[in-house]
This record gives structure tokens, C-alpha cells and sequence, in this order.
């Protein structure tokens, strides 16, 4: 998926939880196999080209068609898996994917994980007996330095930016490249969606903030593409810079 995946378990690492961590690695490489767009041969590549794909995949590429038409409703639009016209479902993948990695980890008996694909994680338990887990979101415009650090328990963290990989998220009403925003972070219970919103979020650029505010179970941080920040009243005990 053209990202580093990274797994932290602060449990006893189990017979059952070590199968479980193979278990997982090998979904995530399924994953790729299956949605991504830098292998002309996956599966998500060959839709886009027109071409028929294995049937095996069948069931992953519904599930994942469903959640993204789910979140293009619940988004207004602003989500969606065919930016710029392409078929792209990865603004939701990433976070579907890292989540069943978790849930397969606790579901072994590891209570206490961050799975973290490219800076998007799920988050299980704590870090420490009666320690939250800390995660830094970096700043966008200023490498090295950090624009606020989360902590919680049981926490999905998201964030779409243009640090990475440039202006790459795309307004769907206009089908040109979002700019208004720096970084985007939401935070929420569940990666899956919570990563597609961020996604959303973040090509709303102006609008974003108004509505994560009206958004139940979510809140974010924003950085604007002149460095300006802001949070939501609610954001996870963020410590950082800004207002």
C-alpha cells in the first residue's frame, strides 16, 4: 500500500498471539495484493482497467464497496473511491485493513496494541498498566517538530496530509487536488471510518472544521496551508501548540 506497517504489543507475546502477528502480516500483504494501486496487478488495478479479477477477491471487494458507498452517504459526498474519475478505494483500505489486524491481535488475546500503517493507528488498551498510549502528529510544514500529541485508550487516530505525498487527496465536487489544509487528524473509536473521514475531512478544506464539531464519537485537529491550527473542543486531551 506503499507504507511502512508497524505492530506494539505490550502483552505477553502468547502462542496464540504470536500465531495471531503472522496472521496479520499476512492479511495486510493480502491487502496489498488485492487494493493496491502500485501493483498493476492487484486486484483493485485490474478493475480500474476493465479486466476481470479472481473470484476469490469477491468478497473483500464488496465489503469494502459497501463501506465506501456508506461513508460517501454519511460523508455528503465528500468521500468517495473514484477520485478524479480512477477507481481508488485507498482513503478507506488503509484503516479497514489495520483494524482486523487489531481486532485479530486482541481477539488472540493481546489487549494492549498500537498497529500503526504509514501514521494511522489503532490503538487497544494502554500503553502501561494505568498509562494511556502518547501518539505525535507531526507538523506538516515544519519537519522534525510536532503540531500536538494524543493520548487516549481504545483510540483510532487518522491523519491526511500533504507532507507525505504532497496534494494528493482530491475535492470530488471539483476534481481538483484539496489545498486548503495542511494535516488533517481525526480521532474516533474505529480506524476504518475514522480514516475515510479524515479522507472527507480534509477535501472539505474551510468546511472541515464546522463538521467534525457536528460530528458525534469524532473530533479532530486541522492545519491550514499557512500554518494556522485548530482542535475541536473535544480533542482527545491534545497537548500542542496553536489556539
Amino acid at each position: 500500500m506503499g507504507t511502512v506497517f508497524s505492530f506494539d504489543l505490550r502483552d505477553p507475546v502468547t502462542p496464540p498471539v504470536r500465531r495471531a502477528l503472522k496472521e496479520a502480516v499476512a492479511w495486510l500483504h493480502n491487502v496489498d495484493e488485492v487494493f493496491s494501486t502500485y501493483r498493476p496487478d492487484s486486484a483493485i488495478s485490474r478493475l480500474g482497467r476493465g479486466e476481470p479479477v479472481p473470484e476469490r477477491y469477491g468478497p473483500e471487494l464488496a465489503e469494502v464497496f459497501a463501506l465506501c458507498e456508506e461513508m460517501a452517504h454519511t460523508t455528503g459526498g465528500w468521500f468517495t473511491h473514484t477520485p478524479g474519475g480512477r477507481l481508488d478505494p485507498s482513503g478507506l483500505v488503509k484503516g479497514w485493513a489495520i483494524e482486523r489486524a487489531s481486532r485479530m491481535l486482541y481477539e488472540a488475546g493481546a489487549r494492549n496494541t498500537c498497529v500503526n500503517g504509514g501514521g494511522d493507528v489503532q490503538l487497544r488498551g494502554e500503553a502501561a498498566p494505568g498509562v494511556p498510549w502518547r501518539i505525535g502528529i507531526a507538523h506538516p510544514t515544519r519537519p522534525g517538530e510536532l503540531a500536538a500529541v494524543v493520548t487516549g485508550r481504545d483510540l483510532a487516530v487518522a491523519t491526511s496530509g500533504t507532507a507525505e505525498r504532497g496534494a494528493h487527496v482530491v475535492d470530488p465536487h471539483t476534481g481538483r487536488p484539496a489545498t486548503a489544509l495542511a494535516s488533517l487528524t481525526l480521532t474516533g473509536h474505529g480506524l476504518t471510518r475514522t480514516d475515510a473521514c479524515a479522507t472527507a475531512a480534509f477535501a472539505m478544506g474551510a468546511g472541515a472544521r464546522d463538521w467534525v464539531e457536528a460530528w458525534d464519537g469524532h473530533e479532530g485537529l486541522g492545519i491550514t496551508a499557512t500554518g494556522d491550527i485548530w482542535r475541536t473542543p473535544g480533542f482527545p486531551r491534545a497537548i500542542g501548540t496553536g489556539p
